[in-house]
């Protein structure tokens, strides 16, 4: 999980998998970037404010203590695949391209027995116990991510922030949309995960309602981030009308 100095396998990525290159140099600064490790961007943390302050409960921090961000300020949270425990949302760019393009994360035990876990399977819903984020054991390591071989189509990643640099995102879109139409989709800044369901990948060619329906379909916003649905669904429109052009 060292960083890449392969320049050959960089230009491999740029070439075969663009999604994954645009979403990590949206990502953070160029210092960082230089210093992370793939392993260490699918583990890191939320950047909930409430996670932070040690001084205000927060069931991921302090399991049963309470989740401030319900009532407080959530204008960064998610709102979808939430539950009464944690709104808090994952931050990684890398995640959202990950998903879309379905990575398999290989991991070693302590007693040496290995695992491949997709993507999907890798993060837990916050249920009634948001510290467990992922299905990771004690002692388990991520030894690897790897992803299939190149589906070729248009490969876009758009990410919406505050500010155009060292910003997390309020909606991220990757995308993965073949010439007949079909693709992939999955979203960041909306959940507690990178977010994609079969069900709105099967609605790509009915357009972006569609398939903006079926993502948000169990949404629960909160009044200061209601505004993200409506983000969400013109940064999709957005997305499939220039991978279509």
């Amino acid at each position: 999980l060292v960083r890449n100095t392969d320049l050959a396998a960089d230009e491999r990525v740029r070439r075969d998998y663009a999604v994954l290159s645009r979403a990590l140099l949206a990502g953070a600064s160029g210092q960082l970037r230089n210093r992370a490790t793939t392993a260490g961007n699918l583990l890191q943390r939320t950047r909930c404010p409430y996670f932070y302050d040690t001084h205000q409960p927060c069931n991921k921090r302090l399991p049963g203590s309470g989740c401030a961000a319900l009532e407080g300020f959530s204008r960064q949270h998610a709102v979808v695949g939430v539950s009464d425990a944690c709104i808090a949302t994952h931050p990684s760019d890398m995640a959202v391209a990950m998903r879309v393009l379905d990575a398999v994360v290989e991991t070693v035990k302590p007693d040496g027995s290995e695992r491949r876990i997709a993507l999907d399977d890798f993060y837990r819903a916050p249920g009634t116990t948001p510290h467990l984020e992922t299905v990771l054991t004690p002692g388990e390591l991520i030894v690897a991510v790897t992803l299939p071989p190149p589906s070729g189509g248009t490969h876009i990643y758009r990410k919406v922030r505050d500010r155009a640099s060292y910003a997390f995102a309020l909606v991220s879109v990757a995308a993965v949309i073949q010439p007949d139409g079909t693709g992939r989709v999955a979203l960041g800044g909306v959940a507690h995960k990178p977010w994609r369901l079969d069900t709105a990948d099967a609605q790509i060619p009915q357009g972006a309602q569609a398939v903006y329906d079926a993502l948000f379909a169990g949404a629960k916003p909160t009044p200061e981030n209601q505004f993200k649905l409506i983000l969400a669904k013109r940064t999709l429109a957005s997305v499939l009308t220039e991978a279509r052009a």
